[in-house]
């Protein structure tokens, strides 16, 4: 479950976008002051920020600033500023996107969904511990610093196991994407050679990347 921080000091908005996103799906942690905020990221940091301009000890560019020295955690500003140099400065400082209020619940949400979306993309399209290195960019599998020759479909899983990282993918979601709706002649033994074949090129006994839930499916262990 991604986990949203909401900065607004609006108690009512505060608690209607939170409410809406939860019934939506996603986790929220709300607080009213950038105090609370940077005590709340400090705790647990957020997948992304809803942030106000106007906040009762300060204005949440200067949050935004002390962010960004410490993560690229996508920042989206809420706000009733309208001013061109207000959402200027709020891009500046690597803001995605500045929203004036009142907005739409469901386009807030719309706009939420292809951040994370992009985010969880991007943070998927590598992989490097020091003993296994993977670019998806550049189709390339590297183990101890060679090249690691992977087939098409250890490729697609690779890709998978990146863009969900350390979430249970279950048989049948790895069956449905990686042949294209779950051709009739894959199963799961299809798929379990395919994941030992994989493991056997890059793990070795100490370090492990794919788990096997038995019964249910397979996860991407690699820190």
């Amino acid at each position: 479950m991604y986990r949203i921080l909401i900065v607004e000091d609006d108690w009512e908005m505060n608690q209607g976008i939170s409410y809406f996103l939860e019934k939506n799906g996603y986790g929220t942690v709300s607080v009213h002051s950038i105090a609370e905020g940077k005590a709340a990221w400090e705790e647990q940091e957020a997948d992304l920020i809803l942030l106000d301009v106007n906040l009762p000890d300060g204005e949440g560019f200067s949050f935004c600033r002390w962010v960004r020295e410490r993560s690229q955690a996508p920042v989206l500003f809420l706000t009733a500023r309208d001013l061109e140099e207000d959402a200027l400065r709020g891009y500046e400082l690597g803001a995605e996107d500045y929203v004036t209020k009142p907005f739409s619940m469901k386009i807030l949400q719309k706009k939420i969904d292809v951040i994370l979306k992009r985010t969880r993309e991007e943070k998927g399209a590598a992989f490097d511990d020091g003993f296994l290195r993977i670019d998806l960019t550049q189709a390339r599998v590297q183990r101890k610093g060679e090249i690691c020759s992977v087939t098409p479909t250890e490729f697609r899983i690779l890709k998978e196991f990146l863009a969900y990282k350390g979430q249970l993918l279950t048989y049948d979601v790895l069956l449905d994407r990686l042949w294209d709706g779950g051709n009739q002649f894959v199963d799961k033994h299809a798929l379990a050679v395919n994941m030992n074949r994989l493991r056997g090129k890059i793990e070795d006994e100490e370090h492990k990347y794919i788990s096997n839930v038995y019964g249910m499916g397979y996860q991407w262990i690699g820190k």
